[in-house]
């Protein structure tokens, strides 16, 4: 039984094929195109204030150069957004409960940030490593402690939306199983049960679009460090 738990994060197989690659390119066909009814269309207005607002939000600590990094930031933002709520519905399979992929997608954009420092402003950059003041017997240690902690950050950042998603997933179907085995022998505790459910899922949708704001703001703050 505890596998049965875990095979919701199995990429799913069609003779053979593996769909995570369609189930992340999925949510895309969820946003419309541009036409002359771009401004006109209620859901296409909202979505434009949405992606306003998230453009905004995720520019306002960076300078005009960072702000080339718009497109990319927002259009991470959009997708994981999609991505993780989509993955709150029945029957389907949330492709950023695989560390495989929110390593693919943290590490390239880190290193990304990282060299673009190290160009720009290498001077700046390597100071980072080294905290200004910091005692002669002590720069060796802390020159090693910000590497570590410099190229762990992709790791930190994967980690954090997997767990998260993953512990979420987790518990609704653990409470869901105990609230359909509790039902013909105890219904009371069954429909307490069944609240809990609700909050619960309540919950994992602000969770959802909360690691998707985190993962994309951190990027952005690793951004501002380096320009």
């Amino acid at each position: 039984m505890n596998l049965s738990f875990f095979d919701q994060f199995t990429s799913p197989y069609l003779l053979g094929i593996p769909l995570i690659l369609l189930s992340v390119l999925f949510p895309t066909l969820l946003f419309p195109t541009p036409n002359n009814r771009w401004v006109t269309n209620r859901l296409s207005t909202l979505q434009l204030w949405l992606l306003n607002l998230i453009t905004k939000q995720l520019m306002i600590p960076l300078n005009k150069k960072g702000h080339k990094w718009a497109l990319i930031l927002t259009s991470l933002m959009i997708l994981l957004l999609t991505i993780n709520l989509l993955g709150l519905l029945p029957y389907t399979f949330t492709p950023t409960t695989q560390l495989s992929m929110n390593m693919a997608l943290a590490f390239p954009l880190w290193l990304a940030t990282l060299l673009t420092g190290l160009r720009n402003q290498p001077t700046t950059s390597l100071g980072h490593l080294l905290p200004e003041g910091t005692p002669t017997p002590l720069i060796p240690a802390l020159i090693m402690i910000e590497t570590a902690s410099l190229l762990i950050r992709p790791l930190a950042l994967g980690v954090r939306l997997t767990a998260n998603l993953t512990a979420g997933h987790l518990l609704i179907q653990l409470i869901s199983t105990a609230t359909i085995a509790l039902l013909p022998i105890m219904p009371t505790i069954s429909i307490l049960t069944a609240l809990i459910l609700l909050l619960l899922t309540i919950l994992e949708v602000a969770v959802a679009m909360i690691q998707a704001y985190v993962f994309v703001l951190l990027l952005s703050l690793y951004l501002q460090e380096n320009i």
